[in-house]
């Protein structure tokens, strides 16, 4: 019967999730070009992909669960770091962060076609690592960024999980913080690998509960090392026990 009900869940899948999906991501790209280059930037930056984003998540039929966020002020900006187990990561966070808010994304993103330029003229923060003056451009972008309210979101392991457990932190995103003495709000994501793991080529979502836990805001101090220790660990204990335990990504 399991091998039944995945075949049927494939399926669909294939024949109608692929094509509503395919399709809304191309007009909601197109809308947010076309939106944030004549109207409100701030508000066609982020609504139709968060709408988008739902989509994703609710047309493969997936149950999503939110926890916490009831303590952040909507008039603070923050950097809200996250762990990274796989590509649903992002529909979760667009789809529920319930804020505005800027990612601090691979340059290599804007190569997307449509998507990626979708991303630039929404305003997002691609990461240009190529030398110190490329390094302040970006920085000197996301504290543009940074105001109104808007935040940045960003995952500090750089790359997404082989195993759905969490990797070594970078640095990049909490020295952010402390540049611009921002809180950081550490964000959990569960269920997102066993969604969609990380492999080679073509693979069909696999039925699960994705779980977005978002914790309340650590606040600016001077010890940035001691706030990294903090958010790793905040975010590593709403996970289930079988995926707490640090493993070597060979990404990073």
């Amino acid at each position: 019967m399991r091998y039944i009900l995945r075949f049927l869940y494939c399926t669909y899948q294939l024949l109608i999730c692929f094509p509503i999906l395919l399709i809304s991501t191309i007009l909601t790209a197109i809308f947010t070009l076309i939106g944030c280059s004549f109207f409100n930037a701030r508000w066609w930056g982020y609504y139709p992909a968060m709408l988008w984003s739902r989509m994703m998540c609710l047309v493969p039929l997936l149950k999503v669960r939110i926890e916490g966020g009831g303590n952040l002020d909507p008039k603070q900006s923050y950097i809200f770091v996250s762990n990274h187990q796989g590509p649903y990561d992002i529909f979760l966070i667009y789809g529920w962060l319930g804020r505005p808010f800027r990612w601090l994304m691979k340059k290599e993103l804007a190569d997307i076609p449509l998507v990626g330029r979708a991303c630039l003229k929404a305003g997002h923060i691609l990461v240009d690592k190529s030398g110190p003056k490329a390094i302040k451009r970006t920085q000197d972008q996301a504290r543009e960024s940074l105001r109104d309210g808007v935040s940045i979101v960003v995952f500090p392991e750089g790359a997404r999980s082989f195993t759905g457990h969490m990797a070594h932190f970078r640095r990049g995103p909490f020295q952010l913080g402390h540049m611009l003495q921002l809180p950081i709000v550490p964000v959990t994501i569960d269920g997102s690998f066993q969604v969609l793991p990380r492999q080679k080529g073509f693979n069909f979502v696999t039925h699960h509960t994705l779980r977005l836990v978002i914790h309340d805001p650590i606040p600016y101090r001077e010890d940035m090392d001691s706030i990294i220790r903090e958010s790793y660990s905040v975010i590593e204990s709403a996970l289930p026990l079988e995926m707490q335990g640090f493993r070597e990504n060979p990404d990073q």
